[in-house]
């Protein structure tokens, strides 16, 4: 994995070789067929690729293809490397910003693992997927 920031996004990018645990830990095959996850963009969006190597971005919640949105990944600097303050950390926000939560209130947000966050990530695109079949 590296991490760093580019611009003002700060990128984790999955080795070649840790792309299908990291599938299975965040369940990215299962909730988006076809595709696979390389990193996360400024902690709030997946950076996919489909099965013809196209990239894209989108949330992390709600994960749904109609975001899917075209993204180049750009070419690591030299000094492309981990920001002590978050390295093995990723923003979250308490109450995810499709359920109404404010990416502005502090008390919204908090820093998990990467573990954490494929947990929480499961967990709310969930009841995502629930809260919108019942609707």
């Amino acid at each position: 994995m590296k991490e760093g920031w580019i611009g003002d996004d700060y990128l984790i990018l999955f080795d070649e070789s840790e792309i299908a645990t990291t599938d299975k830990l965040y369940a990215v095959s299962e909730m988006l067929p076809g595709y696979h996850a390389l990193g996360l963009r400024g902690w709030d969006d997946f950076i996919v690729r489909d099965s013809q190597g196209t990239i894209f971005s989108l949330p992390t919640i709600p994960l749904d293809p109609q975001y899917l949105a075209s993204y180049i990944v750009p070419e690591l600097p030299k000094d492309f490397s981990p920001d002590p303050r978050f390295t093995g950390r990723i923003k979250w926000y308490v109450k995810p910003v499709v359920f109404g939560g404010d990416p502005a209130q502090e008390e919204n947000t908090t820093w998990v693992s990467l573990e954490e966050h494929a947990r929480l990530v499961r967990w709310w695109n969930d009841l995502y997927r629930s809260t919108r079949n019942k609707g």
